[in-house]
C-alpha cells in the first residue's frame, strides 16, 4: 500500500492540472475585461447615436462570451477529470485560434493601409477648414485638443482668420506666436499649436491599428498554448485513469507507468 500511494503522489506532482487552471483563470479575467469594455463601448455608441455595423458588434460579443465559457468548461474538465469537457474545450480553442490568426494575417493589409488612407482622405476632404461643416468642426476641435495640434496641413494657417480656441497653446515647446498680419483677422500675439494635426493623427492611427492587430495575434497564440496544454492534460488524465484501474484490479506491475 505504501508503494502504491507514493506512486500516485508523484503522478499528481507532474500533472499539468494546476498550470492549466491558472492559465485559464488569467484567460477568463482577460475575456471578462474585454467583454466589459465592449459593453461600455457599445453603450457609448448607442447614447451618442453613432452608427456601427451590427455584425461587428455581434461577432465581438460571441467571441468574448464564447471564449469565457470555453475557459469555464476547461477548468471544470480539469478539476473533475472529465475528458469530454477537455475535448470540447480543445475543439473550441482550435477553431478560435485558427480563425483569429488567419483573419489577422489576411486583414492586416486592409486595416493598416486602406482604413488609414480612408481616414486621411476623410480629413483632407474638410479643407478649407474655414468653410467646413459644424460636425466636421466639432471633430477637428476634439482632435486638436487631444493631440495638441492645430489645422491639418499648414497648421494654424488652415483656419484662416477663424482660429478656434482648441488651437490655443499653453506649452512653450509646442507653441508659435502670431505676429503682425501673418493671419489676417486673428488676434495678434496669440499663442497656438505649431504642429499640424494630420501627420500626428495618421501616425497615432497606424499605431492603434498595429496594436490592435498585435493583440489579436497574441490572443491567437495564447489560445494555441491553451490548446496544447489541454491535449497534454487529456493524455495525463487518460494515463492516470488507466493506472488507477490497474491498481483496483490488482494487476499493477511496478515500472509499467
Amino acid at each position: 500500500m505504501m508503494q502504491r500511494s507514493a506512486v500516485i503522489v508523484v503522478a499528481d506532482k507532474t500533472s499539468l492540472k494546476r498550470p492549466f487552471i491558472f492559465a485559464n483563470a488569467v484567460h477568463m479575467a482577460l475575456c471578462f475585461f474585454m467583454l466589459t469594455m465592449t459593453v461600455a463601448w457599445h453603450r457609448d455608441l448607442l447614447q451618442t447615436g453613432k452608427l456601427v455595423s451590427n455584425v461587428s458588434v455581434v461577432i465581438m460579443y460571441v467571441m468574448e462570451i464564447g471564449c469565457l465559457l470555453l475557459s469555464v468548461l476547461g477548468v471544470f474538465g480539469a478539476c473533475t477529470g472529465k475528458r469530454w469537457c477537455l475535448i470540447l474545450y480543445a475543439t473550441g480553442m482550435a477553431a478560435a485560434s485558427q480563425t483569429i490568426i488567419v483573419r489577422t494575417a489576411l486583414s492586416y493589409q486592409d486595416i493598416y493601409e486602406k482604413r488609414v488612407v480612408r481616414e486621411e482622405t476623410k480629413l483632407l476632404s474638410m479643407m478649407p477648414l474655414s468653410g467646413t461643416s459644424k460636425a466636421n468642426r466639432t471633430l477637428l476641435y476634439s482632435i486638436q485638443q487631444e493631440f495638441e495640434c492645430c489645422g491639418l496641413i499648414e497648421g494654424y494657417k488652415d483656419w484662416g482668420s477663424s482660429i478656434p480656441p482648441s488651437c490655443n497653446c499653453q506649452y512653450p515647446g509646442k507653441c508659435i506666436r502670431l505676429r503682425g498680419s501673418a493671419t489676417l483677422g486673428a488676434p495678434k500675439n496669440q499663442y497656438v499649436y505649431q504642429e499640424p494635426c494630420l501627420p500626428i493623427y495618421v501616425s497615432e492611427l497606424k499605431l492603434a491599428f498595429s496594436l490592435a492587430m498585435g493583440i489579436q495575434f497574441g490572443s491567437g497564440v495564447f489560445w494555441v498554448v491553451l490548446l496544447v496544454m489541454s491535449i497534454k492534460l487529456m493524455g495525463q488524465i487518460k494515463r492516470k485513469q488507466e493506472f488507477m484501474a490497474l491498481l483496483q484490479s490488482n494487476r499493477y506491475v511496478p515500472g509499467a507507468f
